[in-house]
């Protein structure tokens, strides 16, 4: 056997130190690895399917496809380019303006431009070198409420100015539509050519600053020449559209044709308003809600021939094809308010063992009963316990709802009378001018009566301001049964109040959500979806069941067509912020208004008159019931009125006894919430008798004992910031010894809180054809 004289190789153990390959040759691009690979994938790509590789060239491909999406979804959102022409709201600010002289020369703008007339007295022009239509509707500036419906549906607001400036009335315009949601506007000024050539940059120049004003970087433009109409085409069709929200998440249609055909057993018919659809789009199995003449069901959709299509041949005039009939199954009803089951509460029939045991107690308990003289005991075992104190609490609720403090329970109807006099003699005084009226012309222009309650009102309110919620305690009616309702709270912000308390009886008729916000958000997901028409059509709305009386009693109001969305007719407990204009011209607009005071709400595209309560715009759970609505605070208004959805603008006007409704306050939806709290204070006062270092002998808040056993657990505060208690009664005439945190002093008043929840009154009613109410003089 051989020997193997070969030497064994070394291996390496485990410290051996690796170093790094050379890296030879230049960096290789990855289109360079591409290439040598040949389409060769890896397979950790292979493994990955969901990563798709994309290369260099898609990924370019693909941003610029994504780029030129958004330009041409931001030039169309720009331009408000779509298949329904570009409706125009033509209003003026200044008086003595002429319509004919404008429309004359928008219709002789270009040579090849298309003008057609609608049954409206809208005015189509159709304009092929911008390829572009516009509509332009002519708005009569005398009636406000006609002009605010236009311009819930008009895309651009041409506001006409004169030389002169913009007037009261004018004011009175641009602050309802700003409060309202102003779409995109644009100013023009005519009668410029009035003026002398030097002064006319001056003009123009003082016109600018007063329209920047009301308008910031709104720049106006001159109409006096053809070409100036042309620029002004020009500009309206390319600058970019202003959202209002509240209006752009609806269906909205403004007529440009109406019709009615009457149904001559019920005194009702069919309206046909017929337009181009704007918005989103319309299902047939929704409601429709007219401006001023309430909510209505639809019977079918239709598209009739355009009138003046762009292409300039339209269709024959009885070509109409139906596009939607409603389901029976799926359409919306007219159902606005929950009508409660009186048995809903009803336990059913007790057992024996009930019975028996409801004897007993009643055995074992003593009744004390009110019974009338002479009636016998079988009369007085059909009177229930509480009948006597349940009609007594309803006349104390009733007085206390009506009356604005205590003060007012007090006062008898002669002294009433004696006051009224007073007032009479006082608060007037004697203005005189150079040039003074007849003296029976200026008392017949006059309503004496409403200046007279305009007084008390003001007085009232500044007595509330300097004192809030300060009352005195009736000397005649124990004070505790006058404020048997009323609740010690040891904090206003942090004591539990529950929201289902003692609900009045018209809670059971409105709709509550148990998630509003979610009910919102699955609502507004539900816009797209569409059984009718698409916006951008011309169709033919077939309106079911309106009154006949409401159309013949139409006059000159326009015919603005909102689709509803859903929950919005049925009724509920509206909340809404509310703050004063500044209209220096309105007298009204910087008086106190009363809780309770009847006012016409414009929420969104509905309006309507309610009673609303007033309170603190506050973040807490409670919120204090304010009396009067002063001119510098901002209040929530709480009403009994249908569903909408915020965000959502809100005008409130007051009702004159002349027929005028000035604008008194603007603002926006706040919630729709029942269990929303409103807490009503009432403040008794005392007056330290004799003061202590710890204690004082407090007098003039109570006039007897009971009450002021009664009102023991409540804690006391004074107007120097001092807390404290009643600690036990002095005598028999309501003086009473109570403990602070401090020595009182003498000029210092104690002060009682009491409060109670309070509820608005259903007095919800509809404003149907308001045209023929002017809102100003």
């Amino acid at each position: 056997m051989g020997i193997d004289n070969q030497q064994e190789r070394h291996r390496p153990g485990q410290f051996k130190q690796q170093n790094k390959l050379h890296k030879h040759g230049r960096h290789r691009s990855k289109g360079s690895i591409d290439n040598l690979n040949k389409g060769r994938v890896s397979v950790k790509f292979l493994t990955k399917r969901a990563n798709k590789v994309v290369k260099k060239e898609e990924r370019k491909n693909q941003l610029a496809q994504i780029r030129n999406k958004k330009r041409a979804e931001y030039l169309e959102k720009r331009r408000g380019i779509s298949d329904a022409p570009h409706m125009v709201a033509v209003v003026t600010l200044s008086q003595g303006i002429q319509y004919d002289k404008i429309f004359e020369q928008l219709e002789k703008a270009d040579d090849d431009a298309s003008v057609t007339y609608t049954t409206e007295n809208h005015v189509h022009i159709n304009l092929p070198r911008f390829r572009q239509r516009f509509t332009f509707v002519r708005v009569e500036r005398d009636e406000l409420f006609n002009v605010l419906d236009v311009l819930k549906a008009a895309d651009t607001v041409l506001f006409v100015v004169s030389v002169l400036g913009i007037d009261d009335w004018g004011d009175l315009i641009l602050t309802a539509a700003l409060a309202q949601g102003l779409p995109t506007c644009a100013v023009v000024l005519v009668g410029l050519e009035l003026v002398l050539p030097k002064k006319r940059q001056e003009s123009k120049s003082q016109i600018q600053k007063a329209v920047n004003s009301w308008l910031p970087d709104e720049k106006i433009s001159v109409l006096e020449k053809p070409g100036d109409a042309l620029n002004l085409f020009r500009r309206i069709g390319n600058q970019k559209q202003r959202s209002v929200q509240h209006r752009d998440r609806h269906p909205y249609v403004l007529a440009e044709a109406v019709q009615f055909v009457p149904d001559e057993q019920s005194g009702r018919g069919t309206l046909i308003v017929t337009g181009f659809l704007k918005g989103k789009p319309l299902s047939v199995n929704s409601l429709v809600h007219i401006a001023g003449w309430g909510d209505y069901q639809m019977k079918r959709i239709e598209s009739p021939a355009e009138p003046n299509p762009m292409g300039g041949a339209g269709g024959e005039a009885g070509d109409v094809r139906v596009l939607a009939e409603p389901d029976a199954d799926k359409q919306e009803q007219l159902i606005s308010e929950n009508i409660p089951d009186p048995m809903d509460a009803e336990q059913t029939w007790p057992t024996e063992e009930e019975l028996a045991a409801a004897d007993e107690e009643r055995k074992n308990k003593k009744k004390v009963k009110r019974v009338p003289k002479g009636m016998s005991e079988y009369q007085a075992a059909w009177i229930p316990d509480s009948d006597a104190e349940e009609e007594e609490d309803s006349d104390e609720e009733d007085e206390d709802e009506v009356m604005m403090d205590a003060r007012e329970d007090e006062c008898s109807e002669d002294e009433a009378k004696e006051e009224s006099d007073d007032e009479e003699e006082e608060e007037y005084e004697s203005t005189t001018s150079e040039l003074p009226p007849p003296a029976d012309k200026y008392d017949k222009e006059m309503n004496y009566d409403e200046e007279k309650e305009t007084l008390k009102k003001i007085k009232d309110a500044r007595l509330d301001q300097m004192f809030p919620d300060e009352v005195d305690t009736p000397a005649d009616v124990a004070a505790r049964d006058r404020y048997q309702k009323y609740r010690g709270l040891q904090s206003f912000r942090t004591s539990p109040w529950d929201a289902k308390e003692d609900l009045p009886g018209d809670y059971a008729r409105i709709f509550q959500f148990q998630n509003f916000n979610r009910t919102r958000k699955r609502v507004m997901d539900q816009l797209d979806e569409c059984s009718g028409a698409y916006p951008g059509w011309y169709i033919s709305v077939h309106v079911a069941n309106v009154p006949e009386t409401v159309y013949r009693s139409r006059g000159a109001q326009p015919v603005v067509l909102f689709g509803m969305l859903a929950h919005e007719q049925k009724m509920s407990v509206v909340n809404m912020v509310l703050k004063r204009p500044n209209l220096v011209l309105d007298a009204s607009a910087h008086q106190p208004i009363r809780s309770k005071q009847r006012l016409v709400f414009q929420c969104g595209y509905r309006r309507y008159s309610a009673c609303p309560l007033f309170s603190q715009h506050t973040n807490g759970t409670k919120h204090k019931y304010e009396r009067y609505f002063q001119p510098d605070a901002t209040v929530v208004a709480t009403v009994f009125a249908p569903i909408m959805f915020p965000p959502c603008s809100v005008l409130a006007f007051e009702e004159k006894s002349d027929g005028s409704m000035p604008l008194v306050a603007t603002g926006s939806l706040l919630s729709v919430n029942p269990d929303r709290l409103v807490i009503k204070r009432v403040v008794l006062s005392g007056h330290p008798f004799k003061v202590n270092k710890r204690s004082a002998v407090i007098r003039y808040m109570f006039f007897n004992r009971e009450d002021i056993a009664w009102f023991k657990p409540v804690e006391l505060r004074t107007k120097y910031g001092r807390r404290g208690h009643i600690k036990e009664p002095l005598g028999t005439h309501g003086h009473m010894k109570c403990v602070f945190d401090g020595q009182l002093k003498s000029q210092d008043t104690v002060l009682l809180n009491l409060y109670k929840r309070v509820f608005p009154k259903w007095t919800y009613e509809p404003v149907v054809c308001s045209n023929t109410v002017t809102p100003m003089e």
